[in-house]
């Protein structure tokens, strides 16, 4: 038998640290977009369902024209599509999946949606599958401890058991490059695999890490099907969904399918010169390849500019402003007038006043320190004399 694992869609993410509109509406379409690259790799593999592992939603409030567009999507899958929730759209009264619409409209446009809000055992033709939903944002409990005591004598013998979870586990971490700090381990729904019967498992389908990453060969987290961070660390891979064979008793096979169109990028570079301007716009271009509004940028830059070179940089990052979805750079690019350029502006006979604000200023940068306040206020200026010089 054959199924897709996938998790995190947290469709309706508001994308708040994007300040343009229309780029952050256009994040949002991409991952209702994302549902039906899903859609055409069940119908592309012959899939006999889909497991959602929790966070279907990015709150448990979403607009009703997103539920509506979702549940489109997910009849037009035509397979069972099974789904916990996770800690983002959590199973409580009032939420969501409690909604007059949602219950209403489910049946309608979406009659292969089965939402599993207990703890007990679903029997599929092709498989057993022990769902772990969230029913609080956050719970101290972990979320698979019902299974700790399970008969397991009790279940078909020859179906494969599958566990749909939503959590953390130990043993790796990240970086969230949004708020510039490590990811620290958190203390809530937290699964501990280790106390699981691994015989009796033949597979679990984790949600909640926005990354794939194999835990053990019968243990995924298939990450985001469309990418919605810059990269945690290392071994990133993200905006897929997991195609997976599975057979009771035997290591499941599982393929990583391509879903996400959105790309996300980091890049350090230190501006040693004019010329690093040159290889910066050649490593910018290979990333994004003429892509337009389909690529975010994390740049960390360091180092410094003569004042012309310095004056293209500004040049550049608005070029990236209005081609990207997000250009986001940490660090500073310091501007350092070259021997030439002091020149221009010191000896500008037909200019006095220019020549002495100019003079004055040099003589002021050799005699603080250069990593002053005032020393950068100082650069600044002799660059907007620069630049109103070589423009007027």
């Amino acid at each position: 038998m054959r199924f897709l694992h996938t998790a995190d869609w947290q469709i309706g993410k508001p994308y708040g640290a994007v300040a343009d509109e229309q780029k952050r509406f256009r994040l949002q379409q991409e991952r209702l977009a994302a549902i039906g690259r899903i859609r055409d790799v069940v119908k592309l593999h012959s899939v006999d369902f889909v497991l959602v592992a929790g966070d279907l939603f990015d709150s448990t409030t979403p607009a009703s024209t997103a539920v509506l567009e979702v549940l489109e999507a997910i009849g037009e899958m035509q397979v069972p599509v099974l789904v916990i929730p996770g800690n983002h759209d959590h199973g409580a009264p009032g939420t969501v999946w409690h909604r007059e619409d949602f219950q209403r409209q489910k049946p309608l446009m979406a009659p292969n949606l089965q939402l599993l809000l207990e703890q007990q055992i679903v029997e599929l033709p092709q498989a057993v599958l022990l769902p772990c939903p969230l029913l609080r944002n956050q719970n101290s409990a972990d979320p698979t401890s019902w299974l700790r005591h399970f008969d397991w004598d009790g279940l078909p013998e020859n179906k494969p058991r599958i566990v749909l979870a939503h959590g953390s586990v130990h043993g790796f971490g990240g970086r969230n490059y949004d708020l510039e700090e490590e990811i620290q381990a958190v203390s809530n729904n937290q699964i501990d695999l280790s106390v699981l019967p691994a015989e009796q498992i033949d597979y679990i389908a984790l949600g909640d890490w926005h990354n794939l990453k194999e835990i053990t060969t019968r243990a995924w987290y298939c990450g985001t099907p469309e990418p919605d961070q810059f990269d945690q660390g290392t071994d990133n891979q993200r905006g897929q969904v997991l195609l997976v064979d599975l057979e009771r008793g035997k290591i499941p096979a599982v393929q990583p399918q391509q879903t996400g169109r959105i790309y996300w990028h980091n890049i350090s570079i230190s501006l040693t010169g004019d010329a690093d301007l040159d290889r910066l716009q050649r490593q910018i271009d290979e990333l994004t390849a003429g892509r337009v509004n389909r690529d975010l940028l994390r740049m960390e830059i360091s180092g410094s500019l003569s004042l012309a070179g310095h004056r293209r940089y500004e040049q550049m990052k608005n070029d990236l402003n209005d081609r990207l979805l997000r250009l986001r750079i940490k660090g500073e690019c310091q501007q350092a007038p070259e021997a030439e350029e002091l020149e221009q502006l010191t000896a500008r006979v037909e200019d006095p006043l220019i020549a002495r604000v100019a003079n004055q200023l040099q003589q002021q940068l050799q005699e603080e320190d250069p990593e002053s306040e005032q020393a950068a206020i100082n650069r600044a200026a002799l660059c907007e004399l620069f630049r109103f010089t070589t423009t007027y």
